[in-house]
């Protein structure tokens, strides 16, 4: 059971002045770059993104680099302020694949304590050159296992729905071995792995299928521990999730001001209002969530796992209200593929079961706190 009141100071859940500025240049950025014409140009493309997006990204403003120590190229700050660009990359549908890249793989590399895997790939990803995703995040996938070829390893078997898994120039697989699950890098090479792009509701985030043939792989770290690296990716979603909820309420509030019915902006009308109010006080909720994740994500907290599950839950049915209210209060008009309401829609649906559904993680909170099945098998009866 975990502690119930943890000892987080308050002044960490409020945003810095340098975080604040943080957002605005962002937010300036994204607007110019990452609009609704731009996302869906970007989206159409082979890769899934802007490449030269990706590295104005690390060269202009240093992104991948924010939570990255400055040893292995990047900046030396905290997941806080990495927090800051995923809610605002989140609030543009930015297609760069942030999430697979920062919010994965690098925490994997950082957390595996392997300095020469760190080495080797982080400067990479802080400067934008190097993109990469994790896959078999789901116990280990069964069907990947190692094999001892010429004194190296080489990895048999496939993962699924792998985020940016067809694009990706750096694989971490967790994969079984006669010891035990164990991490392993990956470069793809065509002729040992297969990358299969799956046809996916949100074509913002593209997810494939990977199957290993015989693909050279090199051990990672000592421990196959990977729930605080699915933690802290949680997180990071949630951070997404509040950015597109703060976009789809804003775009709303500022329609139905201009939006007349009856000689009136149907913003006045009382109905329309509470329907608002309802998706405001749930974002609050939701960056409250999400601001305590971060905060555990940052100082390495014991809270971790309640913490991620919470914004993980809270943040993607905020998300999921807040673009259905998108589409509804736009008169239906916004499910048109013309209208950009029907994208954020998408990202909503895709994300809450990304990483587990709000059912999941309830489930889990309430292992937490003790309500395990029996309890909850005993009250029912």
């Amino acid at each position: 059971m975990h502690d119930r009141h943890p000892d987080i100071d308050p002044r960490l859940l409020s945003e810095t002045d340098e975080q604040r500025e943080l957002r605005f240049v962002l937010r300036d950025f994204f607007t110019e770059v990452s609009g609704p014409d731009d996302v869906r140009a970007h989206m159409a493309g082979p890769r899934g993104h802007d490449e030269r997006l990706r590295t104005r990204l690390a060269g202009e403003i240093g992104v991948q680099g924010l939570a990255i120590p400055e040893e292995y190229g990047g900046s030396g700050y905290t997941f806080a302020e990495l927090t800051v660009a995923l809610q605002e990359s989140g609030r543009a549908l930015c297609t760069v694949p942030l999430l697979p890249t920062v919010g994965l793989a690098a925490p994997a590399l950082l957390g595996s304590g392997d300095r020469q895997a760190c080495e080797r790939y982080l400067p990479g990803i802080a400067n934008g050159t190097l993109t990469a995703t994790v896959a078999g995040l789901r116990g280990g996938e069964p069907g990947i296992g190692t094999e001892s070829v010429g004194g190296g390893t080489v990895l048999r078997g496939a993962a699924d729905f792998v985020l940016d898994g067809a694009g990706a120039d750096l694989i971490l697989v967790r994969a079984h071995t006669p010891e035990g699950p164990r991490l392993f890098a990956v470069e793809p090479d065509p002729d040992t792995c297969l990358r299969t792009p799956h046809s996916v509701l949100d074509e913002t985030r593209r997810q494939a299928r990977v199957e290993f043939r015989g693909a050279p792989a090199t051990p990672v770290g000592e421990s196959d521990e990977i729930t605080a690296v699915l933690d802290t990716a949680r997180a990071a979603l949630a951070a997404e999730q509040v950015g597109g909820s703060g976009h789809a309420l804003d775009a709303t509030v500022a329609f139905v001001a201009q939006r007349h019915q009856f000689g009136r902006p149907i913003g006045s009308f009382q109905a329309v209002k509470h329907r608002l109010a309802d998706v405001l006080v749930a974002l609050e909720a939701a960056r409250s969530a999400s601001a305590y994740a971060t905060a555990c994500v940052a100082l390495g907290s014991p809270q971790l796992p309640v913490a991620a599950s919470a914004a993980a839950a809270v943040c993607a049915e905020t998300f999921s209200l807040a673009t259905a209210e998108y589409v509804q209060l736009h008169g239906g008009i916004g499910f048109t593929w013309e209208h950009p309401a029907h994208l954020y829609v998408r990202r909503a649906r895709s994300g809450a079961v990304l990483f587990g559904t709000p059912a999941s993680h309830r489930a889990r909170l309430a292992e937490f706190i003790g309500l395990g099945l029996t309890t909850n098998t005993a009250t029912a009866a």
